[in-house]
């Protein structure tokens, strides 16, 4: 049996920072990894692989310059999988390497195999050589998650997928049916479409996004809509089956029947906990497969913690390296500071979505005298430039103390631009600091100063 002070289960996003941390605490770390390649669903399946085809997408239909150029502007006339699926390759192996040479370079030990847990602080890990125990007295998990599952959706890989198997069409459909509204399911809707393929969004919520500022998310169903998407909305699938002649046919519970000649199963995701024998390390996860964890990210057994999208919402890359760090310092009793309010979001649909802090919705439900300026690419020098009209910025901040309460941005670079809002509100910052302050020009960030004069406009009418 070998012995670390610390081991993690899992090396996405969560699992190597946790890990690093652990490591730069002065313990002995090891990571054990089911796949041969670390990284986890992040880099193998998930946001890399979906991030840089949305690259190529982009790149390849020339969408960015359509514009400028004209709506047949295009850099590849006829773009198949395998144009998408070899860039993907490539960042995919990059990001790989740079994973395992960050982890060796910390000195954790990477152990590759299947973990279960023997007790509270035993480890078992199967692989091809067989089988070998482990201990540690603390112990990190960061297995992720995989793409949830239903039986009246038969995925065979190939004409009903979930979203690790998209890359692995094998054309581009001219019909998608893409059935979860969630950030999966949009972005690959949004991906799709840009493609020319016709997208039927079947979602069983009102709207999509539901987390996410109304306005915003009405601003990205008006580009969907003008991209030909129909969206089934308030729409639950009842059965999926695949016909004799090779099509898809959604069934949904309204007794509608949708068409298409391929469908992407993405209504969320479930823990990766199934072979983890949780129950002999005195755990248990919900009906998701999601585990409990306080503020810390300990669960109820003391010794054992949880990060990443195996807790849950929300789930995104960004936050689980912060959640890896944040438990690894607090097991090894060092305190960190971290604050889930001003987390960013970042949702790569076409246009960019990005947002930090409260929206409009949250604000009037806590009876918070707001006020909103908005700003809009178009009106930059930069947007022009770009040929970007569909960009908007929208601060929200507070009436009489002046605070930043949100930023919310949609349009191309949104998830770049979104960090100087951030910053301003994480240092309690006004919205005369944007007033204030002087862009470069021509720049996306002279929004800020647009939207700003926007809302101080408004205060002043009263």
């Amino acid at each position: 049996m070998r012995n670390y002070d610390l081991i993690v289960i899992g090396s996405g996003p969560s699992g190597q920072r946790a890990a690093i941390q652990g490591s730069k605490c002065g313990r002995k770390v090891a990571v054990i990894e089911q796949r041969e390649i670390v990284g986890g669903a992040c880099i193998n399946t998930g946001t890399i692989p979906s991030k840089t085809m949305r690259e190529a997408v982009m790149h390849l239909s020339g969408f960015q310059f359509q514009g400028i150029y004209g709506i047949n502007y295009k850099v590849k006339e006829k773009i198949s999988m395998a144009d998408l699926g070899f860039r993907v390759t490539q960042v995919i192996k990059t990001e790989a390497d740079v994973t395992q040479a960050q982890l060796a370079r910390n000195g954790v030990d990477v152990i590759n195999g299947r973990a279960s847990f023997l007790d509270a602080t035993h480890v078992r890990v199967e692989n091809s050589s067989g089988q070998a125990d482990f201990e540690a007295p603390i112990i990190i998990i960061a297995t992720g998650t995989k793409p949830a599952s239903s039986k009246t959706v038969p995925i065979n890989g190939r004409t009903i997928m979930n979203s690790d198997q998209i890359l692995e069409m094998p054309n581009i459909p001219r019909t998608l049916i893409v059935v979860g509204g969630g950030v999966i399911g949009v972005e690959y809707a949004c991906m799709f479409a840009i493609l020319g393929v016709r997208v039927i969004l079947v979602e069983k919520r009102p709207r999509l996004l539901e987390f996410a500022d109304a306005e915003i998310i009405e601003a990205l169903s008006y580009h969907l809509r003008d991209h030909r998407v129909t969206m089934r909305l308030n729409e639950g699938v009842a059965s999926v089956e695949e016909m004799a002649d090779g099509a898809v046919v959604a069934n949904l519970e309204s007794k509608k029947r949708v068409v298409g000649d391929a469908l992407l199963y993405a209504v969320g995701r479930s823990g990766n906990v199934d072979e983890l024998n949780l129950p002999a390390a005195g755990l248990t996860a919900d009906n998701r497969g999601r585990i409990s964890v306080d503020a810390e990210y300990r669960t109820k057994v003391p010794n054992i913690y949880a990060v990443g999208d195996v807790i849950g919402f929300p789930s995104l890359a960004s936050v689980s390296m912060e959640q890896g760090r944040i438990a690894a310092a607090n097991a090894c009793g060092l305190k960190i500071q971290s604050n889930p309010e001003t987390y960013p979001y970042g949702i790569y649909t076409i246009p960019e979505i990005s947002f930090t802090g409260q929206t409009e919705e949250q604000l009037t439900a806590a009876d918070v005298p707001y006020e909103v300026g908005v700003s809009y690419y178009r009106e930059t020098a930069r947007g022009q430039i770009r040929g970007d009209t569909t960009g908007r910025l929208k601060l929200i901040f507070h009436r009489e103390t002046r605070e930043i309460l949100g930023v919310h941005i949609i349009g191309e670079g949104a998830t770049e631009l979104l960090h100087i809002g951030q910053a301003v509100m994480i240092l309690k910052g006004k919205i005369d600091y944007f007033v204030e302050t002087v862009f470069n020009y021509p720049t996306l960030a002279e929004c800020y100063k647009q939207a700003a004069f926007n809302g101080v406009n408004k205060l002043m009418r009263f």
